[in-house]
């Protein structure tokens, strides 16, 4: 059995949809949700949250999702983390893209709050069955 998914970082720089992901995966989940609001915060607060998953909103000012992705395959301890991109950029060329360059999921926004924890915990056990 994998381990059990207990942390989540997610970085996306909307609050309003910061408070709507933390309500669905805290309460809804029972996950334990690190939020930063760019992908500098989150190169520097990851390697303290150890996040066994990583949800990074795609478009960001500053460093954008896959430059984080990056940026964050490049610390040893996230070279097998496993991102999925939450993203309204979900055109079928630019998942592709995502998958290229090592998201193992994308869930696209508008997500659903009612259902984002199965989502994430349904992509946690295809990456660890």
């Amino acid at each position: 059995m994998a381990d059990k998914l207990t942390r989540i970082l997610y970085v996306e720089d909307e609050p309003d949809i910061q408070t709507v992901a933390r309500l669905a995966l805290e309460t809804l989940g029972g996950f334990t949700v690190e939020i930063c609001s760019s992908g500098n915060e989150a190169l520097s607060r990851a390697p303290v949250f150890q996040p066994q998953l990583i949800l990074l909103d795609v478009m960001m000012p500053g460093m954008d999702g896959p430059t984080t992705l990056k940026m964050l395959r490049a610390l040893p301890q996230f070279a097998d983390t496993p991102v999925v991109f939450i993203t309204a950029k979900v055109q079928a060329g630019e998942v592709a893209d995502y998958k290229e360059i090592s998201a193992v999921d994308v869930i696209p926004k508008p997500f659903d709050p009612m259902t984002l924890s199965n989502q994430v915990q349904a992509i946690w056990e295809r990456c660890h069955g």
